[in-house]
């Protein structure tokens, strides 16, 4: 296959833009699909136009006029044998005026509008053309581009490409029979180049067998370059962890709960894998307040017993603050040392936790991304659990998870995932599920109030704190500046202190020194503190049971995940628990859907599914510090049927036809990275 260089137009600066495309190899150009088609196979009389068609004239130009009121435009009259149509040109140059002289015969594609004058095009695709030109045999491409990449030097380019890829298929004719799909090589030529028969709906939909045959194609790909990983992960060696139910059994006794079913299933699952002499690699999820927590304090001490040292790593200085306190006041009765390391602490504070881990006394440690840095040694790591997974690069993950060679690592995630993301971007994983609440949780009634009636609701955590009950209000997130953001929650702290003198008002953020936010912290959950205005910094881990309100700020401003992670801030008592939105009018269509979507439900899978569907996968992910490829053609809603297809496919393509499912991955990925990094 020729490299990029090699092709006819393709000089440095071409080769600069189609990197910005995406496009770095021969495959990679040959798989740039078009975005939309024109029809450009007939010519319609110009009698013949309705408005809003798109569509071709061919007709001779018999005047043309720079116009210069009411604003300056090029202005065509061309004529076929059936009438008159106005081309109407906004930005035009002097040579464009010597081109269109009467006389000049013109084939145009554009959208039909009411003119001044009558039915007329406004900027539509001109070329002049001879008396008998032939017209295209097929549907003309467009598609997706970058400033000075025009559309016609990207179709020369592509032509070429097509041209280069390998015509054999990597896959039976009896799996693509019983999947309806046709050869890839067809597949990817009708996509190029569809004559005019083709159904544009289903082009332009991707629902045509062609764009399946691809998308199959890709998930393949996929699911055979993570079960590989997970086989090649099985061939490992790690630290074999017996269950030894002497610390473990003893966290269970000292409990003032008891553990749910759900709960059981899973320390079971991760205990199983422990005990393998190949490092585990598992996905714990659980909705809000489902109890993550004190499995991943039963998996370190299952590491613990065994002799060995477990780290737990979350992506704020809150949520690991919160980790180690509940998991210091649970496991130091018992002897075992935990430590903290967090990148706000001194050096001095640092030096006894680091040495601790280095020489092994340290049995926990707890902490941010400061766990990964260079300087931080354990003497033998055997178990790494990270929490809130998503929100670290693969890169991150992957230095803790070197600290101790093969250590097993547990993930956590309380934004639950759905099905189809499960199925492939996880495909290398094993995965739990919390499906279950603790008992005693109540149901939290939401509302939406719009910020015109924030006196109503002023009043309303006035009230509630009044009876004895505390409250968050979530300052907005202001994604241009922290700054902005910082200044709008010391003044809001600022308001809301002058409206309720008669409670105690506190302010955390993310700027605060630790100390400052656990005193903070501590002060609320003694209940001294009634009300607490925060940033997002309250987002994960905040457990106070006696907080029954919250109000978010501008919560049009804050994604589908997020709203469901801060209003599992409240609804952890006894108390009925209230979470009141409050957004700023007019509200945009993707914000009215995804206050609709929070409103209607409490459930977390069915809300992390809607926001699959409006965001994409990426989010989910943690893929923009990752660099891990998405998807191109594959969308995991609209082909979940041939998810479901790849996925079974691929466990019997590496059983028994090895050498196909090598060659697939060849032509997929063997210019690539792979789909998985850890």
């Amino acid at each position: 296959m020729k490299s990029l260089e090699e092709f006819k137009g393709a000089t440095k600066p071409v080769l600069g833009r189609l990197k910005k495309l995406g496009i770095t190899n021969t495959f990679d150009l040959a798989l740039h699909l078009p975005l939309r088609y024109v029809d450009e196979t007939r010519i319609t009389s110009i009698r013949d136009l309705r408005l809003g068609d798109h569509a071709q004239v061919e007709g001779v130009v018999i005047h043309a006029e720079a116009q210069y009121r009411p604003r300056k435009a090029l202005v065509l009259q061309l004529e076929d044998a059936s009438g008159l149509l106005h081309l109407r040109f906004l930005n035009f140059y002097p040579s464009q005026q010597a081109q269109f002289q009467p006389g000049v015969r013109l084939r145009v594609f554009g959208e039909t509008r009411q003119g001044f004058f009558g039915m007329e095009m406004v900027h539509p695709q001109c070329r002049k053309v001879g008396e008998d030109e032939p017209l295209q045999q097929s549907l003309t491409p467009v598609y997706p581009t970058t400033a000075g990449m025009g559309q016609g030097s990207l179709r020369k380019l592509i032509h070429q490409a097509v041209l280069e890829v390998e015509p054999e298929d990597t896959l039976p004719s009896t799996l693509l029979e019983r999947l309806h799909l046709p050869p890839f090589a067809e597949a990817l030529q009708l996509l190029h180049h569809p004559t005019p028969e083709v159904p544009m709906s289903a082009l332009e939909d991707r629902e045509h067998p062609a764009w399946r045959r691809l998308a199959f194609d890709e998930l393949l790909a996929q699911q055979l370059s993570m079960r590989k990983h997970y086989a090649r992960r099985h061939e490992q060696e790690a630290p074999s962890l017996s269950t030894q139910n002497q610390l473990t059994a003893q966290l269970l006794a000292s409990l003032p709960f008891q553990l749910t079913e759900a709960q059981k299933r899973v320390v079971a699952e991760i205990s199983a894998d422990l005990a393998q002499p190949h490092p585990m690699q598992r996905l714990l999820q659980g909705d809000v307040g489902s109890g993550k927590t004190v499995v991943a304090a039963l998996a370190a001490l299952q590491s613990i017993e065994n002799g060995w040292q477990a780290a737990l790593m979350a992506p704020t200085e809150i949520l690991a603050e919160q980790h180690y306190q509940k998991l210091a006041a649970w496991l130091e009765p018992m002897g075992v040392q935990v430590v903290w390391l967090s990148g706000s602490q001194t050096k001095a504070a640092r030096a006894p936790a680091m040495k601790a881990c280095a020489e092994g006394t340290a049995q926990l440690a707890v902490g941010t991304h400061a766990l990964f840095q260079e300087k931080v040694e354990f003497a033998n790591l055997a178990l790494a659990i990270v929490d809130e997974q998503h929100r670290f690069g693969v890169h991150q993950r992957l230095a803790l998870r070197q600290k101790g060679g093969q250590p097993h690592q547990l993930m956590m995630s309380a934004t639950p995932i759905p099905r189809t993301l499960s199925m492939s971007y996880y495909a290398d994983l094993d995965v739990s599920v919390i499906d279950e609440l603790p008992p005693g949780r109540t149901p939290i009634v939401t509302k939406l109030v719009a910020d015109n009636r924030r006196d109503e609701v002023v009043m309303a955590v006035r009230n509630a704190c009044m009876e004895g009950r505390q409250a968050y209000w979530v300052c907005p997130l202001i994604e241009e500046s922290e700054a902005l953001e910082l200044q709008t929650a010391i003044d809001t702290h600022a308001m809301l202190s002058e409206a309720l003198p008669e409670l105690k008002v506190g302010l955390v953020h993310g700027r605060m020194k630790s100390a400052e936010k656990q005193a903070v912290m501590e002060a609320f959950s003694c209940n001294e503190i009634q009300l607490l205005v925060a940033t997002t910094v309250i987002e994960v881990g905040v457990d106070v049971p006696n907080a029954s309100l919250m109000i978010i700020e501008h919560a049009e401003r804050f994604g589908l995940s997020q709203l469901h992670q801060l209003r599992g801030r409240v609804g952890r008592g006894a108390a009925k628990s209230v979470c009141i939105l409050m957004y700023q009018k007019p509200l945009s269509q993707t914000a009215r859907e995804r206050l609709k979507i929070i409103y209607e439900n409490s459930d977390g899978f069915e809300i992390a599914r809607a926001d699959l569907h409006l965001r994409g996968p990426g989010e989910f992910l943690g893929v923009r510090q990752s660099g891990v490829p998405m998807l191109k053609i594959a969308d995991l809603e609209r082909d979940a049927d041939l998810l479901e297809a790849a996925r079974a496919y691929a466990d019997r393509l590496l059983a028994k036809c090895p050498e196909i499912a090598e060659r697939h991955l060849q032509r997929w990925l063997g210019h690539a990275e792979e789909y998985v990094k850890v």
